[in-house]
């Protein structure tokens, strides 16, 4: 009926045709099974004609047209080609939308369609180059883009496809033909639509081009993409079509892609520092297909894109740390096998955005640690920091009241990122298992600090979770050693504190349960530790001194552990009232009348002084490990050791339970930090004064049991340093042990029983029978010629942590002798040894690494480096280890501090050995220059060998200097440093303007000048100064070089840095009479001069009248050389205005000077 009545209308108004066509494409796209053969034939002549019935373009018309066409051509696509070839004949542009309905068909029927498209190509090369108005350009630009898609998607698929047999090659003379008039015609048009749709379509067609030709494209194809984003607002086209020729690139394995590499990293990050405008679809389309650039390029070149984004952290700008995280942090999701070896750099890096004040920037920081939490780099050493970045961040206070809202639309508040912390540790801790052992008991550790009281609540739903998985596992790390310096009773203390804040039923139940559990007095230390009010401190304290029952054996050790506790937030007030309260009138006696009360007064003051004492020892135990052993001898056992004559037990045992806690004090505190305990002999003389004045007849008694703890804990510290040297009994047990070990494998029988019988008498002696029962067993196994299980018990009984650190050092040493014996089952058993005592004490040895290289690896590394073709191999693996390891990382010193420590990881300190190896000397390697300069860098030799260098490796240094500049570019400071000193001596050899290495170097200076480290910009400026020394010809170049160095301290704020800088200035230009290039440098700085001629600084108005009368014969007019001398003498005044009156006068005059 639709078509009927088209057909007897023809001059219907063009609105009504839109209506009954689009009735035609519901019908047809509904029901078009329905419809008869001849009928279809008839509508796609109707809906042909209604097409190009117009030549000009009517859209809504001719679309409604098309789009029938389409939907027939789902069922139909014979037909259809058939009806619309007839219009695309070949010299002859076809109408817009015939174009338009071919691409349109390609999308909605890719397997009918693309059978076509050879011939259909064919046809259109030919009509490129007979466009010229826009919109036929735009439209065969666009017809080729979905030509290029639908044939990728058929090839994609081709076991759904009707013809298997098709091959991209089929169509690649074809896609080439058009892309060389897109790209060098029409790419360039001045219409933006047709540049976009262009760039689209040279994108899908990249993937089509033969290996070669894309090869020979990409130098001229990908700048011209990148110039794109100057030329267009709309980059998400860009990017999508820059996406798909990288694809494209990478999937051949390009060769000239690296060549691209710096321009491409350095657009790609400009646009991944844009704005993400979440209203806007396509910039969220732009991010994401740059992001998708980023991983194509880290497929290829994982090593210097991975040191771009580090070196891009760096930077303080807030635009430029927000991209380069959200790079990291889509790189560690998408590349994970790649991102492997770079975990411990990445960390390190990562510390630099974490110090950031920006809220945008932390927001990135924390997406970026959650993705590293998913892929393992919280496990490793330094992880712990980025768990307490998070809990730090659910700790942050509100920004905004209630009701406001913040001005900026893209400002992330304190609010916003505490709730994303917040969210950040639940998900860690639910759906990351392999972090419930990193995570607990780590948080426990946070709920105490009071800068962590905001994190309180997700810090406790974290460990109801991780703390009910583990118990309902029974796993073992559930349990918490909570008896270490006493965490328990100051636990439940501040439980019962505030057990009505928690519930109010817990109050009337904890009263019961809990002081049976401790004192009341460890309640009011722990709750005194949370108080911050000095004042009300340091009353409670008096309080607890004087109210307190010190006869009370009970109460008097509950007082002591009330102030210990309060010292460890306290320690400077309690000490001082502790000092305070022990000159106070309680320890005075009171006159009594007749001296009837005497006795009993003194008994009390006694007391009391016990008391003090054991407040003392607690103070010791409880306060902060850090400060406490500056106290001990000056506050602590000063104030004690007055007492030791005491005759009075209660005093007595008082005494020895205080040294008993100094000493454990002590001892932990020494397991992190040196420390000398100047008083111990004489504390222990005084414990074996107190056993000597015990009753002979009887041995069991209160003070010589606890002098004996005492005692015990006052040589632990003892033991911890000196157990190696004060316990063997002779000094050479490791070296015999190191030789007889390998013997008990022996084949002789009578060698291994002899060895074993030694051995068994040598560990004897040494650990008097602690060892009894390893050793029964290693004898057993001996006799049963069992030699594994000799070997075996024998790692056991050595590896014991019985064995002092000395020794082992020797026995390792013995052992290495005794992996090159002459029986081969001693070599074994030497190893067998070796392994596991280094598994099991390895930690231990770790500081002596370095000296045992020197006797051992040295060999090791002669050995391998004595075939120059492995050497060659290993030097090549040396290599790749050194490109992607980080030099060292930060290792915390503690938990709880943020002091970090520069340590060197294994495998690059490792790669030092062998410059000890004249094997790996071998000439192919040694006139390998990346092998020299990788070395070099890590091991920091350069300096050392420039002058040889410069004499005896002329030829090779441009190799040389070519792969050390990548490294000025370098995160760290140490290999910028070598490299920069490297260059800055060579500069004083004459060589370098003999090989053409002067620009090069020179430049490479200038730009080390605005290094932010200081050491580098001193030794550039030093590199420049060489150049008077090895090329005196290149002297005027230098000057001109440090001229353009000091004008921009010209314009310093600090006067003495301005005053120097002009003054060097006018000294510069005395070289530099007649030489154009310094008079553009003048004519540069003269505006400067000018105005710096009225400063506020006395002494730089002297030094720029001194300057422009030196400069004034450069700028090349007499008349100004004459003003310049008569006017601007240091001490006469200067009438500002009328000279600069005269000297305008005079410019204008000379106007056809260029100044």
């Amino acid at each position: 009926m639709c078509q009927d009545y088209l057909t007897k209308h023809p001059k219907l108004v063009v609105s009504h045709r839109v209506v009954i066509l689009q009735t035609i494409e519901l019908i047809v796209g509904s029901r078009i099974e329905e419809i008869s053969y001849p009928r279809i034939k008839s509508i796609i002549s109707l809906a042909s004609d209604e097409m190009t019935r117009s030549k000009e373009v009517v859209p809504d018309w001719q679309q409604a047209a098309s789009n029938i066409l389409v939907a027939v051509g789902n069922k139909h696509i014979n037909d259809i080609m058939e009806e619309i070839l007839s219009k695309f004949q070949p010299g002859v542009l076809p109408h817009f939308f015939v174009v338009q309905t071919l691409a349109s068909l390609s999308d909605s029927n890719v397997y009918g369609m693309v059978p076509f498209l050879n011939a259909v190509l064919g046809t259109m090369l030919p009509m490129l180059c007979m466009a010229k108005q826009d919109n036929m350009k735009w439209v065969f630009s666009s017809a080729l883009c979905h030509f290029s898609d639908s044939i990728l998607e058929y090839l994609a698929n081709l076991d759904k496809a009707p013809d298997p047999t098709v091959r991209k090659d089929t169509f690649s003379s074809e896609i080439y033909a058009a892309y060389d008039i897109l790209f060098n015609n029409w790419l360039q048009s001045r219409e933006p639509k047709i540049r976009l749709t262009v760039a689209e379509a040279v994108g899908s067609m990249s993937h089509l081009m033969a290996s070669d030709k894309l090869e020979e494209q990409i130098p001229k194809l990908i700048p011209a993409m990148l110039s794109l984003y100057k030329k267009n607002s709309e980059h998400y086209i860009i990017s999508k079509s820059l996406c798909q020729v990288l694809d494209a690139s990478v999937n051949m394995g390009s060769r000239v892609l690296e060549t691209q590499l710096d321009s491409l990293l350095v657009a790609l990050h400009q646009q991944v520092c844009c704005p993400i405008d979440y209203s806007n679809p396509p910039t969220v389309k732009n991010h994401n297909e740059v992001l998708r650039c980023f991983s194509l390029l880290a497929n290829s070149f994982p090593d210097r894109l991975v040191m771009f984004v580090l070196q891009k952290l760096e930077n303080s700008n807030e635009r430029s740390r927000m991209g380069s995280l959200a790079v990291l942090r889509h790189l560690i999701n998408s590349s994970t096998s790649m991102m492997e070896t770079k975990k411990l750099l990445i960390l390190a890096s990562i510390r630099q955005p974490m110090a950031d004040h920006s809220n945008k920037v932390k927001k990135r920081v924390v997406q970026v640690i959650s993705a590293m939490a998913h892929h393992g780099y919280l496990e490793l050493e330094g992880g712990d920091l980025l768990v307490r970045f998070i809990v730090q961040h659910c700790a942050l206070p509100d920004t905004i009241q209630r009701g406001q809202k913040p001005i900026d639309p893209e400002e992330v508040t304190n609010e916003a990122l505490r709730t994303m912390c917040d969210n950040t540790l639940h998900l860690l801790t639910t759906t990351v298992g392999r972090l419930a052992d990193v995570l607990w008991p780590m948080l426990l550790y946070y709920l105490t600090p009071p800068q962590f009281s905001n994190a309180t609540s997700p810090l406790c739903k974290s460990l109801i979770v991780l703390g009910s998985k583990k118990r309902n596992n029974q796993e073992a790390s559930f349990n918490i050693d909570f008896t270490h310096r006493g965490h328990g009773a100051p636990s439940l203390s501040l439980l019962s504190v505030l057990s009505v804040n928690i519930h109010p039923s817990a109050d009337i139940l904890w009263e019961k349960e809990i002081p049976p559990l401790l004192f009341l007095y460890q309640c009011i230390g722990v709750t005194l530790q949370q108080c911050y009010n000095k004042e009300v401190v340091k009353k409670q304290l008096q309080e607890i001194l004087l109210t307190a029952r010190h006869s009370d054996t009970i109460e008097r050790e509950g007082v002591a552990m009330g102030i210990g506790l309060c010292a460890n937030s306290h320690l400077e007030g309690t000490l001082a009232k502790l000092d305070e309260f022990g000159k106070s009138d309680a320890f005075k006696k009171s006159p009594s009348i007749f001296n009837l009360l005497k006795e009993r007064n003194d008994v009390e003051i006694e007391k009391v002084k016990s008391t003090l004492i054991l407040c003392y020892g607690q103070v010791a135990l409880n306060a902060p490990p850090e400060q406490i052993l500056n106290r001990i001898d000056h506050d602590i056992l000063r104030c004690i050791s007055k007492h030791f004559n005491t005759k009075d037990l209660t005093m007595k045992l008082s005494l020895i339970q205080s040294v008993g806690l100094i000493a454990k004090a002590i001892s932990e505190c020494v397991k992190r930090q040196g420390y000398v305990f100047s008083r111990k002999q004489e504390l222990i003389a005084v414990m074996l004064d107190f056993i000597k004045a015990e009753p002979a007849d009887t041995l069991r008694t209160p003070v010589r049991h606890l002098v004996m703890t005492t005692c015990a804990n006052l040589m632990y510290p003892s033991l911890i340093t000196v157990r190696s040297s004060n316990m063997v009994s002779f000094h050479n047990l490791g070296a015999l042990l190191g030789r007889l070990s390998p013997r008990c494998s022996d084949p002789h029988p009578a060698v291994r029983t002899a060895a074993v019988d030694c051995i068994y008498t040598l560990l004897y002696i040494q650990f008097r029978q602690n060892l009894r029962a390893c050793l029964h067993y290693l004898c057993l196994s001996l006799y049963a010629h069992m030699c594994l299980s000799v070997c075996v018990s024998l790692c056991v009984t050595i590896s014991s942590p019985v064995c002092v650190c000395q020794q082992l050092t020797t026995l390792v040493f013995m052992l290495f002798e005794g992996l090159v014996d002459s029986q081969t089952n001693c070599c074994r058993a030497a190893s067998v040894i070796l392994n596991t005592l280094l598994k099991n004490r390895g930690a231990g040895l770790q500081e002596l690494v370095t000296h045992t290289h020197t006797h051992t690896h040295t060999e090791m590394w002669m050995a391998l480096g004595a075939d120059p073709i492995i050497a060659s191999q290993i030097m090549e693996m040396v290599m790749e280890k050194l490109v992607v390891m980080a030099p060292y990382v930060d290792r915390k010193e503690s938990m709880m501090r943020a002091v970090t420590t520069k340590v060197a990881t294994n495998q690059p300190l490792a790669v030092s050995h062998t410059r000890h190896c004249q094997h790996f000397r071998h000439p192919v390697l040694i006139m390998n220059p990346h092998i020299i300069c990788r070395m070099c860098v890590t091991l920091g030799m350069f300096v050392f060998s420039c002058r040889a260098m410069a004499k005896h490796a002329g030829p090779r240094l441009p190799s040389i200097v070519e792969c050390l500049c990548p490294c000025l570019n370098n995160i760290y400071e140490c290999q910028r440093i070598t490299v920069t000193a490297f260059f800055s001596e060579l500069l004083n050899h004459h060589v370098v303007t003999e090989l053409l290495l002067m620009d090069v170097l020179m430049n490479n200076m200038m730009e080390r000048i605005s290094d932010p480290c200081c050491t580098v910009r001193m030794l550039s400026v030093r590199g420049l100064g060489n150049i008077a020394v090895g090329s005196p010809e290149k002297v005027l170049l230098s000057d001109i070089v440090m001229y353009k160095y000091c004008t921009p301290h010209a314009l310093s704020d600090n006067d003495d840095i301005r005053c120097a800088s002009i003054l060097l200035l006018g000294n510069l230009s005395k070289f530099g009479s007649g030489e154009p290039v310094f008079k553009d440098q003048i004519h540069n700085v003269l505006v400067s001069l000018l105005l710096h001629l009225v400063d506020p600084n006395p002494q730089v108005v002297k030094a720029c009248k001194y300057a422009m009368r030196v400069c004034a014969p450069v700028v090349g007019s007499d008349q100004i050389t004459a003003m310049f001398q008569n006017h601007l003498h240091e001490d006469k005044s200067l009438h500002y205005g009328e000279f600069i009156n005269d000297l305008t006068k005079y410019l204008v005059r000379l106007s056809h000077t260029p100044i």
